[in-house]
């Protein structure tokens, strides 16, 4: 059957080749996105967890930052080592703004690549269609070429439009499905980093001593 399959592939027009590595590459680069992702937030979790444990444990803010430095994928110990590191601020509303400035930050690196996964999602089965109405004008061109509508002119055609179909399928799904799921994760590690903020907010402006 998988040769069957790939004999078609090979037997096809360049026009619906073409659309067919165009959706293998989204395909390939669509579930090494997946992959990276699910590594890089299943990280940022454990991490972040380990750092909230050991702010619950112990508020020294030098010891603090020594945690922090130790997990270099959790967003919130990068917030909170980035702006404990900074030099003194006069007042709450710098270091509020400083908050803000990295959080921004970190949601931009948990957001990454997944707005290729969106693109993936959205655009794969347009290309997968192009390629379906392009076989099936094949189909209909040998028919007109011939004068019969048997399947062996028909057949050709046939099957560019349904392998085209089922590759634009192949790479949407997965690359939806990653998406909503990344997306969703994404938002409730941003909801938490902006509920912690606030204690960073106090423990670094009692570092710094000002109000």
């Amino acid at each position: 059957m998988q040769q069957t399959a790939l004999q078609l592939i090979l037997q096809a027009g360049y026009v619906v080749k073409g659309a067919l590595l165009l959706l293998l590459f989204f395909s390939v680069a669509s579930w090494a996105i997946i992959l990276y992702k699910y590594r890089y937030i299943s990280v940022a979790r454990k991490e972040t967890a380990e750092f909230l444990a050991a702010f619950r444990a112990s508020r020294k803010p030098d010891k603090l930052y020594t945690t922090a430095k130790r997990h270099r994928l959790s967003p919130i110990s990068n917030i909170f080592k980035a702006v404990y590191s900074e030099s003194s601020y006069n007042n709450r509303a710098e270091v509020r703004r400083a908050l803000r400035r990295y959080s921004a930050l970190e949601s931009s690196k948990l957001e990454h690549y997944l707005g290729f996964l969106a693109t993936t999602g959205s655009s794969t089965p347009f290309i997968g269609l192009f390629g379906t109405v392009w076989g099936i004008m094949n189909a209909f061109r040998n028919i007109g070429t011939t004068g019969t509508a048997s399947l062996a002119v028909v057949a050709p055609g046939i099957a560019e439009a349904l392998i085209a179909t089922a590759m634009g399928l192949v790479a949407a799904i997965p690359a939806v499905i990653a998406y909503n799921y990344y997306l969703g994760s994404t938002r409730g590690i941003v909801v938490e980093m902006e509920d912690f903020s606030e204690e960073i907010l106090d423990l670094v402006a009692g570092k710094s001593g000002n109000d």
